[in-house]
């Protein structure tokens, strides 16, 4: 049976890969406090949520909770680039707290890839306000794009790319693993050259397994190890979507259904509506 066909420059599985607007990026240096308005939240929260979590404070100064909750936010933002605080000022700007369907003041949202992944009323004890932001960061924006260099010259082509491709057309995934590594070492925030990365994973299961995963795994639910191999044969099939669905359960009681989760969110663009769906029901799990 003849394999799948690679484009240099990224892995290019049609079936796992759908090619998606990128985020406008961020002119200037990256602020860690905004005040949001009607005229930024656009750019600055729901467009800038697709690299860092953007944790968003509707307050008002007629609050002393709210006046002690902005502080609080503030300092753990000072200094950091993995996360944003955006503060909403109720009562100037009403419109833009509607926009969070708040009933409370303060409320906090946290906002990844444009949506609302977890949030609270009312002020918080500063322990537990840090580990609430700390659990954020590591839980949701490690699925994120994260914070690029500005953008620069296009680089040269680099035929290690062409060589990590041949060796992909020939199933040789320790060579195409090896050519990859050496190029994430030379530029790490290659968004591409890591979604090239993240599939050879995938593609060296595949290329072990003769049966139907699919059919293996629904006839026995408990077995983890063949829903695992199911999600990788339905995200090759093209619908990422069932192979989200089949782990999302599992993520609690098996940290490799949750690993292999992360693995296949790899595969796509981090604005993929898809991902951005599964990536939200995934932080409403762990949190």
């Amino acid at each position: 049976m003849t394999g799948p066909q690679y484009q240099a420059g990224a892995v290019d599985l049609s079936a796992l890969k759908q090619t998606a607007e990128p985020a406008a990026s961020e002119g200037g240096a990256f602020e860690p406090v905004i005040t949001a308005t009607e005229a930024n939240i656009e750019n600055d929260v729901l467009r800038a949520s697709a690299k860092v979590p953007v944790i968003v404070h509707v307050g008002t100064q007629r609050s002393p909770d709210s006046v002690s909750l902005k502080a609080a936010l503030k300092d753990l933002a000072r200094g950091q680039r993995a996360f944003r605080v955006a503060y909403v000022d109720a009562d100037a700007t009403p419109a833009v707290a509607q926009m969070f369907g708040v009933r409370v003041l303060p409320t906090v949202v946290a906002i990844a890839a444009g949506r609302p992944v977890t949030s609270f009323e009312g002020n918080q004890p500063a322990g537990q306000l840090r580990q609430w932001v700390d659990a954020l960061v590591s839980n949701v924006g490690s699925q994120l794009q994260g914070l690029g260099e500005e953008a620069g010259e296009q680089p040269a082509h680099d035929p290690r790319l062409d060589a990590a491709t041949e060796a992909l057309n020939r199933n040789d995934f320790d060579t195409a693993t090896k050519l990859y590594d050496e190029l994430l070492a030379d530029d790490p925030k290659n968004a591409d050259i890591k979604q090239a990365r993240a599939t050879i994973g995938v593609l060296r299961r595949l290329a072990t397994r003769g049966n139907d995963p699919v059919a293996e795994a629904d006839a026995d639910a408990g077995d983890v190890d063949k829903q695992l191999a199911a999600a990788d044969a339905e995200v090759a099939a093209g619908a990422p979507k069932k192979a989200f669905a089949r782990l999302l359960p599992l993520v609690k009681a098996h940290p490799e259904a949750k690993e292999r989760l992360l693995e296949l969110f790899g595969l796509f663009e981090a604005s993929d509506p898809r991902v951005i769906e599964a990536r939200t029901k995934l932080a409403s799990a762990l949190f």
